[in-house]
């Protein structure tokens, strides 16, 4: 499986567009920036299948529309997430003076032990809920697990903001995201990448 990171938005939301050896992939949160994404799979030549949202909020949807019009993929979020798609006050948009609502909603809605299969490769569908009803990990049980807003390097999402809930999270990483081994690598949603082991050490937040 292939990576590609891009950091897009105000924020610095970390998008991944994996792909396997025969070009076939996938999205996970187009938080904004459309074009520079795009680019990236028009430059590689990708077919992409999926789009897949960790969770609701606005700088991981906010470019879920234009691409979706111009190379046809389904969206897909857990579905205690998807009505943060449809509310801008929800999805946090208004609260920054914007407006993202999409009525229409996820095409494919997840929940916890689903497989998201792309050419060759499959990831599994963790719910771990905290900072968001129904935010999401993604695992490659060899290799990786991107974690969206769940867990950052020495640090956890936000659990002030519609759906968070602080114990919530904290089980989440402690009894999902920590029952995996150290090697594993963690792709969050915004900051640097780290190790499943590096984070267990490190995370002040791990085992409290």
């Amino acid at each position: 499986m292939n990576i590609i990171p891009i950091i897009v938005g105000d924020l610095g939301t970390n998008c991944y567009v994996l792909y396997d050896d025969k070009k076939r992939g996938i999205i996970i949160d187009p938080g904004a920036n459309p074009e520079l994404i795009l680019n990236v799979i028009y430059d590689k030549d990708l077919k992409i299948e999926k789009i897949i949202l960790t969770h609701g909020h606005f700088d991981h949807i906010g470019a879920i529309d234009l691409i979706k019009e111009k190379i046809g993929a389904d969206i897909a979020i857990h579905e205690y997430d998807e009505e943060m798609l449809k509310d801008s006050n929800k999805n946090l948009s208004r609260m920054m003076g914007f407006d993202y609502s999409f009525k229409e909603g996820a095409d494919i809605l997840l929940q916890e032990g689903d497989k998201i299969q792309f050419g060759d490769s499959i990831l599994y569908v963790l719910h771990t809920p905290g900072h968001s009803k129904g935010g999401i990990c993604l695992l490659d049980e060899n290799n990786a697990i991107f974690t969206g807003d769940t867990l950052f390097m020495r640090s956890i999402g936000r659990t002030d903001f519609y759906g968070g809930d602080y114990k919530t999270l904290i089980n989440s990483i402690n009894n999902k995201i920590m029952s995996f081994e150290d090697h594993l690598i963690v792709y969050p949603g915004h900051g640097p990448i780290t190790t499943i082991g590096d984070e267990r050490r490190m995370n002040p937040y791990v085992g409290r």
